[in-house]
């Protein structure tokens, strides 16, 4: 992959890894990603903004083949798919020097052995002066670490966020366009690895709204020529109030659970309520992470395995626990053969959602009618609440 001018004084570096389809042994990665980094250069220094994946390491080092002199190599954040080819950029320039926060000195230390001595930390909005061109550090702790920062060009407005308001899309396209297909995947980019301090990013984002911003260039994505699009969706994602939405995550072994889902279902749109449904054998988790962004309501439906919920309930459980999205209420349905405690092993998963719990149903084998119009009642449940909303 070639470099890409951007402006005069700054150039896309990086590598798209069309082939990745896990992150962290966990996220999907249903599209690739990018890794970006971007070289500064001012008519006295020049500056390294991030690196790649240690994977994409030999793609970065032959893109710097035709730069002889990089002064600064900056680590906005030090997960590995930012900072792994750190070490090869820095015995490629031997006199450069490492800006980072001070949180991040440790990580980059311990995980990659850098020298100590290569590394000098910037404060929060401390500027280092390239001639022409000033680069400013911004603190923005738990986006997605404690140790994380954003790094701002004055002179051009441009706004490198790392991990912040980027989404995972291997593309040949340095910009956005298709702002259907990236507003998708920003969202669930989000919901999987932003949605837990989205207390932290509305901080953040106040902060940045005092800065002017023509251009958002992420580690991961493309680059951002209308900045209020994500920033706009990022202040909706991030607000504490829910939209009339409930997700529906549900296992159906022989059938029974499924037929009480779709009864719910039933029932809630007649009543007005939106609904997202996800059959857990086959779907997508991450499809289920963006739906609770908005989610007013997770009602987790499963049958009895074991006296306890099925395995892949209890995982959309424990997932929605570790990302505490802003839902308001929970509720459990489903059916058993002899007897079981689903309902309480549930519930204690999910000690990081403060939630209103819904009265749970459960039924003993294949709903009949009566079933049927306990679930009904549920509906009616869920819906008077969320026009509270």
């Amino acid at each position: 992959m070639k470099t890409r001018k951007i402006t005069d004084n700054l150039t896309w570096f990086g590598a798209i890894d069309w082939d990745r389809r896990l992150f962290d042994s966990l996220i999907p990665l249903p599209d690739g990603t990018t890794y970006n980094a971007y070289l500064v250069r001012g008519n006295e220094k020049t500056a390294l903004v991030d690196t790649v994946d240690p994977s994409m390491t030999d793609v970065l080092l032959r893109q710097l083949e035709d730069v002889p002199c990089v002064d600064y190599v900056i680590s906005n954040h030090a997960e590995k798919d930012h900072s792994g080819a750190i070490p090869a950029v820095l015995n490629r320039y031997p006199d450069a020097v490492l800006l980072t926060s001070d949180r991040a000195v440790n990580v980059l230390v311990d995980s990659l052995n850098i020298d100590p001595q290569r590394i000098r930390v910037v404060k929060d909005k401390e500027t280092v002066d390239l001639g022409s061109r000033t680069l400013e550090f911004l603190y923005t702790p738990w986006v997605h670490w404690p140790e994380t920062m954003v790094t701002y060009l004055q002179e051009e407005n441009i706004l490198f966020s790392c991990d912040f308001l980027g989404c995972h899309i291997a593309s040949s396209e340095l910009y956005v366009t298709d702002k259907g297909r990236v507003g998708e995947a920003a969202k669930r980019y989000f919901a999987e690895i932003m949605m837990p301090f989205r207390v932290h990013i509305r901080k953040h984002l106040d902060t940045l709204s005092k800065y002017p911003i023509k251009m958002i260039a992420p580690s991961h994505g493309p680059i951002h020529t209308d900045p209020t699009f994500i920033l706009d969706a990022y202040r909706e994602w991030s607000a504490e109030e829910p939209k009339n939405l409930v997700a529906i995550p549900f296992v159906s072994m022989h059938g029974s659970t499924a037929k009480m889902v779709d009864c719910l279902v039933e029932n809630l749109i007649d009543k007005g309520v939106n609904v997202e449904r996800y059959d857990l054998a086959d779907s997508d988790i991450g499809k289920l992470a963006t739906a609770l962004v908005d989610a007013a309501t997770i009602v987790v439906a499963t049958p009895t395995v074991l006296g306890g919920p099925h395995p892949l309930a209890a995982y959309a459980a424990v997932l929605a626990n570790a990302l505490k999205p802003k839902a308001k209420y929970l509720s459990v349905i489903g059916s058993y053969g002899w007897g079981g405690k689903s309902v309480e092993a549930l519930a204690g998963m999910i000690p990081n959602l403060k939630v209103e719990v819904v009265e749970p149903y459960l039924t003993k084998g294949s709903p009949d009618k009566t079933d049927c119009d306990a679930i009904e009642k549920l509906a009616e449940d869920i819906a008077a609440r969320h026009k509270a909303l």
